[in-house]
């Protein structure tokens, strides 16, 4: 194991699995007994920026939940191009489909900056599963929403306009990041830069630039360093 990746499981992790699960399935009653015992079964990984958790093509024994940092999920393609499929941050979860189906990972994860992750395996899926009243059905439907908002983006980024591309991977970024607006019609912040919605759109950074440029002089939004403000809808 790589100097940079340490594990550790304890009880102590039920506190950020219990940050985790509330995050993705607020509606679920958290049983607190349930998430000690939860805890000490599920480990925790940290990262250093630009090592990878998993390779395209492995086979892992767990799925994940962010902590910290912030993880790409990126997909290579037979003729060497990269196409990132998602910017996952902090209590976002991901890799169930290749954990629930016992097949290799169909992309790619690493770390953008210093990450920390939690690996749920199978041990703690099943006490998950067999003894959270909905979390199965809560599970599915998270996971749901999340493959047809990449089928979205994959669909865009085959028959769609540029524009629509660039709509539709800021729409992502703000979904994910956007500070919450303190009050009704204030612009809302989204860290973001060019070179992310760029990826994420499967755009040049050249064209970003000219369709920010274009957003910010039809008053859609504003630009800082590192940042973008949304107007509100």
């Amino acid at each position: 194991m790589p100097a940079d990746f340490t594990s550790a499981a304890t009880e102590e992790n039920w506190q950020p699995l219990r940050q985790v699960l509330a995050h993705n399935f607020p509606d679920l009653a958290l049983p607190e007994a349930l998430l000690r015992q939860a805890g000490r079964l599920i480990p925790s990984r940290r990262l250093n920026r630009g090592r990878s958790l998993f390779g395209q093509g492995q086979a892992t024994r767990a799925f994940y939940a962010v902590l910290e940092g912030e993880v790409e999920a990126r997909f290579t393609g037979l003729d060497g191009t990269v196409s990132v499929l998602e910017l996952l941050q902090p209590l976002q979860l991901f890799g169930l489909a290749a954990f629930v189906t016992e097949r290799a990972q169909l992309y790619e994860a690493l770390a953008r900056q210093p990450s920390r992750v939690l690996l749920i395996g199978p041990e703690a899926y099943a006490l998950l599963m067999d003894e959270w009243p909905g979390f199965a059905r809560a599970l599915m439907r998270h996971f749901a929403q999340r493959f047809e908002g990449n089928l979205r983006l994959l669909e865009a980024a085959r028959h769609h306009s540029a524009a629509e591309r660039f709509r539709l991977a800021l729409q992502q970024l703000a979904a994910q990041r956007a500070l919450p607006a303190k009050a009704a019609g204030e612009w809302l912040g989204l860290r973001a830069t060019q070179a992310e919605l760029a990826a994420l759109a499967n755009l040049s950074r050249q064209t970003v630039n000219q369709l920010l440029a274009q957003a910010e002089a039809q008053g859609q939004l504003r630009r800082s360093y590192g940042r973008l403000w949304l107007k509100p809808v």
